[in-house]
């Protein structure tokens, strides 16, 4: 195929009607027209969230009241959210909690790291990683103000850069950037090797391919819910601590959600039983609300047709865009090799930000990292590959005819 043959339209659209995952998209809210290619930093509005929301506010706080908290099981909503979620991270029973921030489950991770390594000072991580993360690594070790330091290394050298003055490695699996992923498995085995507690930050993995903690023998984990997992914007993330060390960790954030009889109102802090510890404040009743159903489009879904699917269609992608669009200085950020990768796709492209401001008014919705990758997830259970040919289509004409280059295309807005 040269530079200026495409496939034809027919192409998308018979692997849309041999797509196994396709009726899931009739389980979401898709405005009309839209191709919608950024599910790894906001995912689509399950339709059944509507109701449940309405309920939540019109019956269970506005008709229950206070009595909510017994007859809907409000208390237990961060426990019961969490075991939906480690379902599909491979966690076991009653290992997640679904609560509060990534940030600050990064926090009370970290800190859970680094007691239950005492000896030793350094949180390892790579500059790959989402900033939050380092950030309150950081904040961390000031807190503590014990000697602690955060070690940066490149990517690509994690695995030599793991020794015995290695107290915590903390690694998010999917670079949000590239969508370049880490080895879970390799570089857990190799930290345990030299005595270092593997934590993993899951924010651009859990919905997007099959994880499993518990056979990778992880100790740790956080991650967001409002991408793959389509919880709504700021909905609740969540936190894993691997059964084997629960018992053994007193929460840096002892909040009177994670006291063994929160209800007694003791004065002194005793940790609850297992996961639970973890939570800290009242729980988010409405967010964790939205959540809970929104986890149910997963009932019936195979995580490996999740990944096939993601693989299959990002390789149209960059099949499409490279045939139509290198011409035009765009060049591939995110791993060729489909192992090596997350499930989105990323270019460098010169006159980035406005290029994607210009997608986005021909409704086309990517997003833009500095300092110059659009990027573009693909959330297999709504995005058809009849979405990713077009999209590919009018990210060439964009780039064609110039329609980037307006001032008001160029103007940065407060979220790229």
């Amino acid at each position: 195929m040269t530079k200026n043959e495409h496939l034809s339209i027919e192409y998308p659209e018979t692997l849309d009607q041999a797509d196994v995952l396709g009726y899931k998209r009739a389980e979401f809210s898709i405005p009309d027209g839209l191709i919608y290619l950024d599910g790894n930093s906001l995912g689509v509005l399950p339709t059944a969230v509507k109701q449940r929301l309405a309920d939540t506010v019109e019956i269970e706080w506005g008709e229950s009241l206070i009595r909510a908290w017994n007859t809907h099981r409000w208390m237990e909503l961060p426990n019961l959210v969490g075991d939906k979620i480690g379902a599909l991270i491979g966690a076991e029973q009653g290992a997640v909690a679904a609560t509060d921030s990534t940030s600050l489950n990064v926090a009370k991770a970290v800190s859970a790291g680094l007691s239950l390594n005492p000896a030793r000072k350094v949180i390892l991580t790579d500059n790959g990683n989402f900033p939050t993360d380092v950030y309150m690594a950081q904040g961390v070790v000031d807190a503590l103000d014990k000697g602690h330091e955060v070690r940066i290394v490149n990517p690509q050298d994690i695995y030599d850069a793991l020794d015995e003055s290695v107290a915590v490695m903390m690694i998010t699996q999917v670079d949000y950037r590239t969508g370049r992923r880490h080895d879970m498995q390799k570089l857990t085995d190799r930290a345990h090797e030299v005595g270092a507690i593997a934590m993993w930050d899951l924010a651009h993995s859990a919905g997007a391919f099959a994880v499993d903690l518990t056979a990778c023998n992880v100790d740790l984990a956080v991650g967001c819910t409002y991408k793959y997992l389509n919880g709504g914007p700021g909905s609740p993330a969540f936190i894993y601590i691997a059964p084997r060390h629960q018992q053994h960790i007193k929460p840096m954030l002892s909040g009177w959600i994670g006291h063994k009889a929160p209800f007694d109102f003791d004065l002194e802090y005793q940790p609850a039983d297992g996961v639970r510890r973890m939570n800290v404040g009242t729980p988010s009743v409405l967010a964790l609300s939205a959540l809970d159903t929104a986890l149910d489009v997963w009932s019936d879904v195979d995580m490996s047709e999740v990944r096939n699917k993601s693989v299959e269609l990002c390789e149209l992608f960059i099949s499409e865009v490279e045939s139509r669009c290198s011409q035009y200085g765009l060049k591939l950020a995110s791993p060729r090799d489909a192992e090596s990768r997350g499930s989105q796709v990323s270019f460098h492209c010169p006159e980035g930000y406005a290029v994607m401001r210009a997608l986005i008014a021909n409704n086309v919705i990517g997003d833009f990292r500095a300092p110059d990758v659009i990027r573009f997830g693909f959330t297999p259970l709504y995005v058809s590959f009849t979405d990713v040919y077009r999209g590919a289509e009018i990210l060439e004409r964009v780039l064609e005819q110039k329609l980037w280059n307006t001032p008001e295309f160029m103007k940065k807005e407060q979220v790229t």
